[in-house]
């Protein structure tokens, strides 16, 4: 969920860290640390969630035919 009240807490989307790299984080109290873990000083900041991409689907190339309609 991105807004609800039941998302897990995780220093990855925390507005008091910062990212580093794919997986650690430096969180402003505790100084480097893995991207999934926390602290009771958790605050949700969504902007920093990252969703998975979206899958790009093969265009279809049309012909003439397609619009024919008189087939």
């Amino acid at each position: 969920m991105l807004y609800g009240k039941k998302i897990e807490p995780r220093c990855a989307y925390c507005a008091h860290s910062h990212k580093i790299d794919d997986i650690d984080v430096l969180c402003k109290r505790f100084g480097p640390v893995d991207g999934a873990y926390h602290c009771r000083r958790f605050k949700y900041d969504p902007l920093k969630r990252e969703f998975p991409k979206r899958i790009q689907r093969k265009k279809k190339v049309f012909t003439q035919a397609d619009f024919d309609l008189n087939i």
